[in-house]
């Protein structure tokens, strides 16, 4: 997959396993960070988005902008540490069965399963210590 040419919709419907999307104040400088610090490859890198390879596996950086009408913006503090804008997300694993399982276990559902124009069906669960688990399959 050329991760410079791809269209969005393609690239979220790829995804599979475990993945993770990070939620920064400023793309570009994150970028420079990981790319100086750990040797990290960027891609498709703009004031909004990049996406990133560390050995064979990829993430996905976001700004804040991004997150406009997304459910974790409102969890993320102005101040450091910012680990609620970290979504742990499983791609094989289908949103509406595993918010049936969530309500069931007394977790909280953040958001109910929709489809994004990103090609995928996604919920938003958050477990008891507070983590984003945002399982996902394509559309």
């Amino acid at each position: 997959m050329d991760f410079e040419t791809v269209s969005a919709e393609d690239f979220g419907a790829s995804l599979r396993g475990i993945g993770l999307n990070i939620l920064v104040r400023n793309v570009l400088s994150e970028v420079t960070f990981l790319e100086s610090v750990f040797g990290m490859v960027s891609h498709r890198v703009s004031a909004d988005f990049a996406i990133m390879a560390y050995g064979d596996q990829i993430f996905q950086i976001h700004s804040d902008g991004t997150y406009h009408s997304n459910p974790m913006l409102s969890l993320v503090p102005e101040q450091p540490p910012r680990g609620g804008g970290l979504e742990i997300r499983l791609y094989d694993t289908d949103p509406d069965v595993a918010v049936k399982a969530a309500q069931a276990a007394g977790a909280t559902v953040l958001q109910e399963p929709m489809d994004k124009p990103h090609g995928l069906r996604e919920a938003y669960i958050l477990c008891e210590n507070g983590y984003a688990w945002v399982p996902s399959r394509p559309l």
